[in-house]
């Protein structure tokens, strides 16, 4: 059965931000904008990206910086394959504010509610156009745990921020300047509408280059038993 929502709020406060990007242009600006917005807030975040902002913060990462894989108590799989597909995480981003079933699953597994979610997907458009590409090169470009954090979040833009866009960041700062560290509903909803793009034309770019290579060109770089 899906649930059927009638009562939302229209600003939301940040408060909690998970944050695991491959493109890092801008973010240290975002980050530390983000502190100055809320000092309070907490970034959870994950592999390179929480290493890049833990030296971007130095003695403050302490408050602010939470890493996935402490949240989760689950390590990250060998090559970081899988670090945001966890329960935990999702009930964080999917649940709703006036949903008291939602209340008791986020009190008895102790989740965090995630008010923004900062992605931007392994560079999979970037990879296969180089020349030396090659079908496991591409493989290992199609980003899981990035979409599903997108889809998620810009599903529930009823009171989450879904942000892919590294060039977003300076107008969604002057925002949460502006609104004394909350976004709006329609503000929400306009970064939905791109996300949502956004991972369509991710996943057009894959069916594309998957459809034009023949099983036996995939199989080339492989040694099959």
């Amino acid at each position: 059965m899906i649930n059927t929502v009638t009562e939302i709020d229209d600003m939301v406060a940040l408060k909690n931000v998970l944050i695991s990007v491959s493109d890092k242009t801008g973010l240290e600006e975002f980050v530390k904008g983000l502190i100055q917005v809320n000092p309070d807030i907490k970034i959870y975040s994950t592999g390179g990206t929480y290493t890049a902002i833990k030296g971007w913060l130095g003695a403050v990462a302490d408050k602010n910086l939470i890493q996935v894989s402490d949240y989760t108590k689950q390590p990250e799989m060998q090559g970081g394959l899988v670090k945001t597909l966890d329960f935990k995480i999702y009930l964080g981003i999917l649940s709703e504010t006036y949903n008291d079933a939602h209340k008791k699953d986020i009190a008895r597994t102790n989740a965090t509610i995630f008010d923004m979610i900062v992605v931007n997907l392994y560079p999979f458009e970037k990879t296969v156009a180089k020349a030396e590409s090659t079908s496991e090169n591409a493989r290992g470009n199609i980003d899981i745990g990035g979409p599903c954090m997108l889809r998620a979040s810009a599903k529930n833009f009823l009171r989450v921020a879904s942000v892919t866009d590294p060039a977003d960041y300076p107008v969604l700062l002057k925002n949460l300047k502006a609104q004394k560290g909350a976004l709006s509903f329609a503000q929400r909803f306009e970064l939905a509408k791109k996300t949502f793009s956004t991972t369509a034309k991710y996943d057009t770019a894959i069916s594309a280059y998957l459809a034009g290579l023949a099983p036996a060109d995939a199989a080339k770089v492989y040694n099959l038993h």
